[in-house]
């Protein structure tokens, strides 16, 4: 049986008039979605969108890092921590919502090594890394030693929770832009009074899902553009997109 893609609920108010996302209410699932974006590596980002796809002078980069052969890298150095960077929250991001943005290789715990010269001499410091094939500095060893990554847990009295960046005892309201705020009655007649709104009627309530393709579209429109949400879900050009706005 085919498993099914991972996805992120959310419910869009449109303006069918101009066609239009005004906002969107959601879950602490998609604002941890969008917050995960703030802490992915700018590796995992060209990525995501194809080094040849990148605004800017990046792509050129990254390509660059990938074509250069190892003769010329320092012997302790993988590159690939450069390509292929592992992105980690310390918080616990639940699963599905990192998922949606790290492709395969993010599915595996990122993993720590330590040198064990510091219980062979006390007054050397505890030396970390994330490669293997790293050296010591002070004993001039592999520090390759595995240690266990924990995620950070509650402080005391305190609750676990839920995981993620935000609460989710309320829900959220994300406007095109991707500026997020707690909903409330208030929020929302205040957005039809900006937005300038005056036939209730020509406003349409939408559920779509964000999968991992939305996901990724998500992250490149809101390098390129102030409407980022009418132009993932409503199929808007993104050229476009990125010098239009509403009216006053």
């Amino acid at each position: 049986m085919e498993t099914s893609k991972p996805s992120i609920c959310l419910k869009l108010l449109i303006d069918k008039t101009r066609q239009r996302v005004l906002y969107a209410e959601a879950g602490k699932d998609f604002v941890d979605f969008l917050l995960t974006i703030l802490s992915l590596p700018i590796g995992t980002v060209i990525r995501l969108l194809s080094k040849d796809g990148m605004v800017g002078s990046l792509g050129k980069l990254y390509g660059s890092v990938e074509s250069l052969s190892s003769i010329y890298m320092q012997p302790h150095f993988n590159k690939e921590s450069l390509l292929q960077p592992n992105a980690t929250s310390t918080i616990g991001v639940g699963a599905d919502v990192l998922h949606m943005l790290t492709i395969d290789d993010s599915s595996a715990e990122k993993l720590f090594y330590y040198c064990g010269c510091r219980s062979r001499h006390q007054t050397y410091p505890t030396v970390v890394t994330d490669n293997p094939k790293a050296i010591c500095p002070y004993c001039s060893s592999s520090i390759n030693t595995k240690a266990t990554f924990v995620h950070g847990s509650a402080a005391e009295g305190e609750t676990a929770g839920e995981g993620g960046y935000v609460k989710g005892v309320v829900t959220y309201m994300i406007m095109d832009d991707l500026e997020v705020k707690p909903m409330s009655s208030i929020s929302s007649i205040t957005m039809l009074n900006r937005f300038n709104v005056k036939d209730v009627g020509a406003l349409e309530e939408k559920v779509v899902h964000l999968t991992m393709e939305e996901g990724v579209k998500l992250l490149r429109v809101s390098l390129l553009s102030n409407l980022v949400l009418t132009t993932v879900f409503l199929d808007k050009n993104e050229a476009c997109a990125s010098t239009d706005s509403f009216a006053d």
